[in-house]
């Protein structure tokens, strides 16, 4: 027994999705979680709060995606159908969840055909809308081997970097960010320069959104949306795009009015592209956001953390938050990391007429408490 996993439980519980005593909430996980999962259910027990326990594997989500014929997907929409309606009379009554995402194979979805994925999101769009805005929640991953090994770790590095990133004390880290959300609230214009990037957009008018610790975690950004069809220029990214099994190394997108009209990576390109023709909304940006957890310094081929790096932003294709609404929705949310510190090729972010950040360092004097 960890006592660390004893106090990311309770930071969990108190802190992200704020448990009552009585109050029903899910834990969705695999297996490899156990631990954690364990802490769990010891601090619910403590709190007089109720978890109903979801247990979830990804070869087997890959065998249930085999029952939708890719070909007439509409012959099994009426059974999807039927398992949205119990689920949605399920949240009526569950106040939170805590999702942990177990990674031991992160291709195993890149078997399932993209029609019958793209039926099945589409219908459970509803249920996602309840999960991700009407109730409170926070996503997590647990360390596998599997992921020690794409980031090049051992499994003790890997398991003493989640927790490190994990339980920085987010009251001071929100505390810092407070000047930044200013900033932002008041910013007109946009513009990112970087390696092969040259972007501009506007985000007037979009609600800013501090990320400590409520939501993810690790956790570590503030996020907002730009203004819908004010995206123009075009962006390279420095790490990869990961979504359904497939994963797209160094990304590239151009912008006209806001649209994505050239997409393109190292690897499956007509892949990608297939990705963002899933809907209209799919080739407009739901959010932007900078990575501020200094805890994390490079990526390690896994979302959740490498969109917190210090000194890092990401610019996400597809839906839009809803407390950062933009206007733009769409099944799909890519979340796509740049990383501007000097090691990995620098860059500018500029508000209006102030630069914000150099080569991943903030440079106002109110910010630099942001910076490691």
């Amino acid at each position: 027994m960890d006592p660390r996993l004893d106090a990311l439980a309770a930071l969990l519980l108190d802190d992200s999705i704020r448990i009552q005593p009585g109050e029903l909430f899910e834990i969705n996980a695999g297996l490899a979680a156990k631990p954690l999962i364990k802490a769990l259910l010891r601090a619910a027990a403590a709190r007089g709060a109720y978890p109903v326990l979801a247990l979830e594997d990804d070869e087997l989500t890959r065998l249930t995606f085999d029952c939708i014929d890719p070909v007439h997907p509409e012959r099994t929409l009426p059974a999807i159908e039927k398992q949205v309606e119990w689920e949605l009379k399920k949240w009526e009554h569950v106040a939170a969840h805590i999702d942990i995402g177990v990674d031991e194979n992160d291709a195993e979805l890149s078997a399932v055909h993209p029609a019958a994925l793209a039926c099945y999101r589409s219908a459970r769009k509803r249920v996602r809308e309840v999960m991700i805005d009407e109730r409170r929640w926070v996503y997590l991953h647990y360390p596998t081997p599997a992921d020690a090994q794409k980031a090049g770790l051992c499994m003790d590095d890997m398991y003493e970097l989640f927790l490190s990133a994990a339980l920085v004390d987010y009251r001071a880290m929100e505390r810092s960010m407070q000047p930044l959300v200013r900033r932002m609230e008041a910013a007109d214009r946009v513009r990112i320069l970087g390696p092969d990037t040259e972007l501009t957009f506007s985000i007037a008018g979009i609600p800013v959104v501090p990320c400590c610790g409520r939501i993810n975690i690790p956790d570590g950004e503030v996020y907002t949306a730009p203004v819908r069809e004010s995206v123009n220029g075009h962006i390279r990214y420095n790490t990869a795009a990961r979504r359904y099994g497939h994963t797209f190394q160094n990304p590239s997108l151009s912008f006209e009015n806001g649209r994505i009209v050239k997409a393109d990576c190292e690897g499956d390109a007509r892949a990608f592209n297939r990705m963002l023709d899933a809907d209209e909304g799919a080739r407009y940006i739901g959010e932007f956001a900078l990575g501020v957890n200094n805890a994390l310094t490079k990526a390690i081929g896994n979302t959740l953390y490498d969109e917190k790096i210090g000194g890092s932003f990401h610019l996400t294709p597809g839906n839009a938050y809803a407390t950062a609404f933009n206007g733009n929705r769409s099944q799909l949310h890519l979340d796509i990391v740049c990383i501007q510190t000097a090691a990995c090729g620098g860059g500018e972010i500029w508000f209006d007429d102030t630069l914000i950040r150099r080569d991943g360092l903030f440079v106002p004097e109110d910010l630099r408490g942001l910076n490691p």
